[in-house]
């Protein structure tokens, strides 16, 4: 990985922390600067960034107190999932994270590649989403 690469990562971490880009903005810049995919892990609260050939970056992402929720709710996953895609007033990306967060999710993966993320639980237990071509 090069040092534009974790550039990159950074900068995109920190529009999706201070709402400065949304989230089809950040896919499209890490694609463009050769990006595969990225994951949240929100017990360990860290983004690592990943590029095809297997390298990546492990950056600090925003911290969120408390412990994940036992419980995994998909039906809360997804509206906060619908809240951010509408842009809803008073959407923040602080606030998806503590919402997701109560409801048992641990952690997303996002593929670009397979465009789509996957939010999963303490249990492994999971949430599909498809994000358009």
């Amino acid at each position: 990985m090069n040092a534009q690469q974790t550039s990159i990562a950074r900068s995109c971490l920190a529009a999706s922390h201070d709402g400065t880009m949304d989230f089809p903005t950040i896919v499209g810049t890490l694609i463009a600067a050769g990006f595969e995919g990225y994951a949240v892990d929100y017990r360990r609260g860290t983004s690592t960034y990943y590029l095809p050939d297997g390298d990546s970056v492990e950056l600090p992402a925003m911290a969120v107190p408390g412990p994940v929720a036992a419980a995994f709710r998909a039906d809360a996953i997804e509206a906060a999932v619908r809240e951010a895609q509408a842009n809803s007033p008073g959407y923040s990306y602080r606030g998806f994270c503590e919402t997701v967060r109560a409801a048992g999710c641990a952690g997303y993966m996002v593929s670009f590649l397979g465009r789509r993320v996957v939010y999963y639980g303490r249990t492994a237990e999971s949430h599909v989403e498809h994000f358009p071509h």
